[in-house]
């Protein structure tokens, strides 16, 4: 007699949580995911700000689940889902199943501005990442055969749009790469031309920290030169500029936009009921509405807490995925689903060296002392020992000698046709 099977429908946080969870259990574990790796997205940044090497923050999926003997993957697009023959489709066929699970994660979200989604580089995927890398270094290398001030000016100008963790990360993180490295490699550098804008359309920055902290963490972002701009409400992106819902333009043929997430389209695809950012309506086990087979978690789920959609966060995923593998056994053994609670860790954010800040529960931490949490909270989560070791070397050089090796512009090659 065959086995239970659980399709689990993406690799990243939530999905590998959820498998992870269902080592041992009396079930066959499929996760099938477009990209064969498991990305560790808090530090994407670092990859586009030539910190981190892609492979330091991404291990292949089938090297992690192979502690897990009942655990297989299959690298695919999920297409769409028969429900009532209990299939979810791929590109690469019909996959049956006896419990789905479905954890495809977000994307960019550009709000329906064609300008945008054109011309603004995102930062939610490990191409995207390396894209943004690749435009800084290439915008300096442009600026030196450039004589038109106004041209190099705006080649020098990087525009972040989104004052969130992730923006304001990026935003450090560039700064320092400029001033720290760059500057010695580009040595008649006219730092005059050279900015990095951070735009956020609130008020303040960090919007779901505390007051005292979204201040700290303006200040030190404007000590690294960082320009912040607030009630700043980005219209329309070209090649070479952006312009404010006021009418203020700024020079910059360089966007990252930080400022908007969506679920992936995996819901659509599927027919079922949608909410705010696309993500899928789950009653409070995290199961669909009349497919009690059928569980969404991760940033594609639209659980809710306490009247308020929980947040698009890493501690949200890997919470969802525990508590739905542990439901899957539940069921399996006769018991029946119950609701989720989220039990919020805290945030944090670092500016860069030596600077960040955290919101644990009533404890709340800046400058050095958030940024050794920061540093402690990061490399305990990344992925494998063995990356632990990298990253660990890689941000000790760059703290002790001000340098960044991993400064490479890298075009890859066109495959040719099959």
């Amino acid at each position: 007699m065959s086995r239970p099977r659980v399709v689990i429908a993406g690799a990243g946080f939530a999905g590998l949580t959820c498998a992870r969870g269902l080592k041992g259990a009396p079930v066959d574990v499929l996760l099938v995911d477009r990209n064969n790796y498991h990305l560790f997205t808090p530090l994407l940044y670092q990859v586009a700000s030539s910190v981190l090497d892609p492979g330091e923050i991404a291990r292949p999926v089938r090297q992690l689940i192979r502690p897990l003997r009942n655990a297989d993957f299959l690298l695919a697009n999920v297409t769409g889902a028969d429900f009532e023959k209990r299939l979810l489709l791929t590109d690469h066929g019909a996959l049956s199943y006896d419990y789905l699970v479905l954890a495809t994660g977000s994307q960019s979200d550009y709000f329906g501005n064609a300008s945008l989604a054109r011309h603004a580089f995102g930062l939610k995927n490990l191409d995207e990442g390396l894209a943004v890398r690749n435009r800084i270094l290439m915008r300096f290398e442009e600026s030196r055969w450039t004589e038109d001030r106004e041209r190099r000016r705006s080649l020098l100008t990087f525009a972040v749009v989104g004052g969130g963790p992730t923006g304001v990360e990026m935003a450090g993180a560039l700064s320092e790469l400029i001033n720290l490295v760059l500057r010695k490699d580009y040595r008649d550098l006219d730092l005059d031309l050279v900015r990095v804008v951070l735009l956020e359309a609130a008020g303040s920055l960090l919007g779901t920290f505390a007051p005292p902290l979204r201040d700290a963490a303006r200040m030190s972002l404007e000590k690294k030169g960082v320009e912040v701009l607030l009630k700043a409400r980005v219209e329309d992106v070209t090649s070479g500029s952006i312009r404010l819902s006021d009418g203020h333009e700024i020079l910059a043929s360089t966007v990252i936009w930080t400022a908007g997430v969506r679920a992936s389209d995996v819901g659509a695809t599927l027919s079922l009921q949608l909410g705010k950012q696309a993500r899928i309506q789950v009653l409070p086990t995290l199961q669909v509405p009349e497919h009690p087979d059928v569980f969404v978690i991760g940033d594609i789920a639209g659980a809710v807490d306490r009247d308020a959609p929980l947040p698009m966060l890493i501690p949200v995923a890997m919470q969802e995925g525990r508590k739905v593998a542990a439901t899957i056994k539940d069921l399996l053994s006769g018991y029946g689903a119950t609701n989720f609670w989220f039990k919020d860790p805290g945030i944090m954010a670092t500016i860069g060296r030596n600077s960040a800040v955290a919101e644990l529960g009533p404890v709340r931490l800046t400058g050095f002392l958030g940024w050794l949490m920061w540093l402690f909270v990061h490399l305990i989560n990344v992925i494998s020992f063995r990356s632990r070791i990298v990253v660990l070397v890689n941000w000790a050089w760059d703290y002790l000698f001000y340098d960044r090796p991993i400064r490479l512009i890298l075009r890859a090659a066109e495959e040719p046709p099959d």
